[in-house]
């Protein structure tokens, strides 16, 4: 590497020593994300713990593991917000909770939930709908920091200014005041949108499926990664879907070059809805 804070092509070779460190001392898989993603990321991460190569950086992973902890917030992309693309929950209330109502329980799997900001939208949805009580909604993330936050459903309530702009925007029948409760400088979400959704570990790199459900929403986590994983990953979401269940990807995301594209038509293609018909 030719200076601290800038990559050059032979770093490629240290990164992925880097990746296959990870993999086999913490069993963390980023060896198939989008190798231009991974670079921008390790490269702020050298700055941040002052390292001058990723050599440097893999030795103190490998003989630190605290380190690893925190080197996990800079590989995953943990931006999320409250009813975030606001037209896609109002197509999902729109299109696919039609559906919903027609089963008796219904089970929902946002993929790559971040901090749960997507899980508890969906969960507002759904309670607006009548159909909460009946819902298990599984989120999952391979970030267990994101994972506290996202169970203990406690933001900065500076952001909810904008959340409740975008809550409007995607159809909301009330306020969004009403699903939480300010202290001291944080806003909680109310218990009872807690109580409908499972945090949990899961990779789409490793993993298998787990769980039969109605509907995935699986947004702006394919983007991070090279063809051959987000096939293996559209195949697992495939399986995980009950027969004419529903997918969301994110607004630069798509099934139309994939090996999966057969498996489903557009609903909303504007917003990446599919329905799965094999």
């Amino acid at each position: 590497m030719s200076a601290p804070g800038h990559l050059d092509p032979e770093a490629d070779f240290e990164l992925g020593l880097l990746l296959e460190a990870i993999f086999h001392r913490y069993h963390y898989d980023f060896r198939s994300y989008a190798n231009a993603s991974l670079r921008r990321r390790v490269l702020v991460a050298l700055s941040r713990f002052g390292c001058a190569t990723i050599s440097q950086l893999q030795h103190r992973v490998l003989h630190e593991p605290r380190m690893f902890s925190e080197l996990l917030r800079y590989l995953t992309v943990q931006v999320s917000e409250l009813f975030r693309d606001p037209s896609y929950f109002r197509a999902i209330r729109a299109r696919v909770v039609p559906y919903l109502y027609t089963y008796p329980s219904i089970k929902l799997w946002v993929a790559g939930c971040a901090t749960g900001e997507e899980a508890y939208s969906l969960a507002i949805v759904l309670a607006e709908e009548g159909l909460l009580e009946r819902t298990l909604i599984y989120a999952t993330d391979i970030n267990p920091d994101s994972l506290r936050t996202a169970e203990s459903g406690t933001y900065d309530l500076d952001r909810f200014a904008g959340f409740s702009a975008s809550y409007l925007l995607a159809g909301g029948r009330g306020s969004l005041s009403d699903y939480y409760a300010a202290r001291y400088g944080s806003a909680v979400l109310d218990r009872r949108l807690r109580k409908a959704i499972l945090f949990s570990d899961h990779s789409l790199a490793t993993d298998s499926a787990f769980a039969e459900v109605e509907l995935i929403s699986c947004r702006n986590v394919l983007i991070y990664f090279e063809r051959e994983l987000q096939d293996r990953a559209l195949g697992l979401l495939r399986e995980s879907l009950c027969r004419k269940g529903f997918l969301g990807l994110g607004p630069k995301e798509t099934l139309r070059f994939s090996a999966h594209a057969g498996a489903f038509t557009e609903l909303v293609p504007d917003e990446r809805i599919y329905q799965k018909t094999s």
